[in-house]
């Protein structure tokens, strides 16, 4: 192929390869459509048009094509040209435009593209259009664009759920023209001009015909899923205009709804929320590039915890051994995993094939030999200190000492738990949350002896896993459950001074959360955060408030949903107050001698999150978390709050002080004897000058 001298327009390169003009987008990391891409796309495209070229193809340099928007423009005003000023400059011009894809090519990105004739992916990208998840909507034409292409109510379900599709399900779809069979480049090329190409205007199709009811299907399912939230429903009812072909009209209403959208209070929310996870992924000094993951892990343990990480592993391609201490459970477990798996197939969210291969990587194992080439094991057994203390002894001795130990403990002292091993530095914490192969957050637990190489090989998997990493010092309960434990102690006091559970899980449900903490509760199993009481009941101070309602669960064996009973009653299929609770709960009034209270919506609220945000700001203060924005993280991926809000300690900082200092206030009250004031003015200090900085 002939070129000419590359010539540069701010974050765009400009070529000419045998009459074909060719714009590649240079904006690392991600090539972002920033300002200066913008500018270069316009004036590439001018320049083109001036040298009478053939067609043009844009491409992306580095890793991918175009992975969105520049976020950072969107809580200010935008410069011109905006992208829709850029893809109405694609459309007005006299010759073909082919979008060279491969990577990702997400929101603005993928509007980029479809704002182009064509598009000619790489196989194994990545296509998508996120915005509701960061509080807006496509603002581009994605809503009027992709429907044109795939039909209503598949558009629908792809900008309302912020899906991720491949290349081969765009081509299939109509996304995609034509999949690059060698160099993506060539391809484009060789698409562009091996026929006579035409402009094709996206805008000019009618979407694909759709049954009403598969387009209301589709809507209801988005609106259930996202709580019935704003700027769904607006993608909604824009997505459906393109059905009636008012393409500009349609346009103008999608840009005035995005402009409004992106200046939310949820937008900013949200945006805060997507930079809080890329840095919570990240150790100042810790370098990832010469590590390399497991070719073979170990998991031991195959209860419902280590059947998830197992299942997490084999997603994510690697080669597991599964380890129980006898054939019985062994079989149970393998069975399990293989359940789970055929329900993936019989969902299509995995092939015959797919399957056999995921299980062609499992092993299982009663001798813990087995694991004795691995170069990672996670233990997933009982919570208790003395079994996994003996088992790292074990794994110690059996595994090469550059081999990595994790902990899927979810309150144990790691340092104690390695003190005997000749290797400690090779010992991290892993805390998954269940279901593992599903829920994002996973906390890497830095223990005192815990290597800089054992640390990055834990971000590296995680990364593999698709995970969202957030580091936590050794700590009771770490950073989640050390909050969760205040938030649950809080909502426990309400009950004993007065409300019932129902009142505070719906409180909590209004507030956002995904389940109040007495339903979480029910669903974990009681029987858990019993077993950390009991193993605490000696320390505890005879002077501070201890509510025992959730001990006499427990003692009656009502431990949740998996018993059938435990804060509600489950014998009917739905969770139902219980006559047997309230009882229980009165006992418990009546030996406490507590003067029943009674509490608004508001309080109940107000009071669970000034118990969050106590004990947030005491964790920040003890170094168990890194960051403030960490713990917003962990807490919107890890325990239901409402991602929409930003996180406790961006809500907090949203708070009028006054009221908060009132709230707290109330909280030490409330709890009494042994509570511990958190430096709460000083986290929202630095949670300032971190979003600042």
């Amino acid at each position: 192929m002939a070129s000419k001298a590359v010539r540069s327009f701010g974050g765009v390169d400009f070529y000419v390869v045998d009459e074909i003009a060719v714009l590649r987008i240079d904006n690392p990391p991600v090539n972002a459509v920033s300002l200066s891409v913008r500018q270069g796309l316009v004036s590439g495209l001018a320049e083109a048009k001036n040298m009478s070229a053939k067609g043009v193809v844009i491409l992306g340099a580095g890793r991918c094509f175009v992975a969105g928007s520049d976020l950072r423009e969107f809580g200010q005003k935008l410069q011109t040209p905006e992208l829709p000023d850029v893809i109405r400059a694609i459309e007005t011009a006299p010759f073909p435009v082919v979008a060279a894809i491969h990577g990702v090519a997400l929101g603005g990105g993928l509007e980029l593209a479809l704002g182009c004739d064509y598009r000619v992916a790489a196989a194994g990208t990545q296509l998508g259009l996120p915005e509701v998840s960061l509080g807006f909507i496509p603002g581009a034409g994605g809503t009027q664009r992709l429907p044109r292409l795939v039909g209503i109510s598949k558009a629908i379900s792809l900008i309302c759920g912020a899906s991720r599709i491949s290349a081969q399900e765009g081509l299939a779809l109509g996304m995609i023209d034509a999949l690059a069979t060698n160099d993506l480049l060539k391809s484009a090329l060789t698409f562009l001009s091996t026929k006579p190409r035409r402009k094709r205007l996206i805008g000019d199709l009618k979407p694909p015909s759709d049954e009403p009811s598969q387009i209301d299907a589709a809507a209801s399912q988005a609106l259930k899923r996202s709580n019935g939230q704003a700027n769904v429903a607006e993608a909604i009812r824009l997505v459906r205009a393109a059905a009636h072909g008012e393409l500009e009209n349609a346009l103008a209403d999608e840009r005035a709804v995005f402009q409004r959208l992106r200046l939310s209070d949820e937008a900013f929310a949200l945006r805060y929320l997507f930079f809080a996870e890329r840095r919570a992924g990240t150790i100042d000094g810790l370098n990832l590039k010469n590590v390399t993951n497991p070719s073979i892990a170990g998991v031991i343990g195959g209860g419902t915890m280590g059947q998830g990480i197992v299942r997490a592993m084999l997603a994510a391609g690697f080669s597991v051994v599964l380890v129980e201490h006898n054939d019985a459970i062994l079989t149970k477990a393998m069975n399990n995993i293989g359940a789970t798996i055929q329900s993936k197939i019989d969902r299509g969210r995995l092939s015959h094939k797919e399957a056999q291969e995921w299980l062609g990587r499992l092993e299982g194992a009663t001798d813990l030999a087995a694991v004795s080439k691995s170069d990672l094991v996670i233990e997933a057994v009982y919570e208790d200190m003395d079994v996994k203390k003996s088992l790292l002894q074990e794994l110690g001795a059996i595994l090469a000492s550059d081999a990595v130990i994790a902990t899927n403990t979810s309150y144990l002292d790691i340092n104690e738990m390695s003190a005997a091993l000749a290797h400690p530095d090779r010992v991290i914490g892993l805390h998954f949350f269940s279901p593992a192969d599903v829920m994002k957050l996973l906390e890497i637990v830095r223990a005192g002896k815990t290597s800089d190489l054992t640390l990055a090989k834990g971000f590296k998997l995680a990364r593999s896993l698709g995970k969202q990493p957030v580091v936590a010092s050794v700590a009771e309960g770490f950073i989640g459950n050390r909050i969760y434990a205040a938030y649950r102690q809080r909502a426990e006091l309400l009950v004993l001074d007065g409300a019932n559970p129902q009142e505070v899980d719906r409180a909590a449900t209004d507030f956002g959360f995904a389940m109040g903490p007495f339903a979480v509760a029910d669903l974990s199993g009681l029987d858990i955060a019993w077993a950390m009481r009991k193993r605490q009941a000696a320390k505890r101070d005879p002077r501070a408030r201890y509510v025992t309602i959730a001990d006499t669960l427990c003692e009656l064996q009502r431990l949740g949903r998996k018993s059938g009973k435990g804060w509600y009653d489950y014998t009917s299929g739905q969770g139902q107050a219980d006559p047997e609770v309230d009882a229980i709960i009165e006992l418990a009034r009546k030996q406490a001698n507590v003067k029943r209270q009674k509490f608004t919506p508001d309080t109940i609220q107000r009071q669970l999150l000034a118990a969050i945000i106590n004990e947030a700001a005491c964790v920040l203060e003890e170094g168990v978390a890194q960051r403030p924005s960490d713990i917003d993280v962990v807490l919107a991926n890890g325990y239901g709050f409402p991602r929409w809000r930003g996180g406790p300690l961006y809500w907090t900082s949203k708070q009028d002080r006054d009221r908060l200092m009132a709230d707290l206030a109330s909280l030490e009250q409330a709890i009494g004897h042994g509570f511990i004031p958190g430096p709460v003015a000083n986290t929202l200090t630095q949670l300032n000058a971190e979003r600042e900085g």
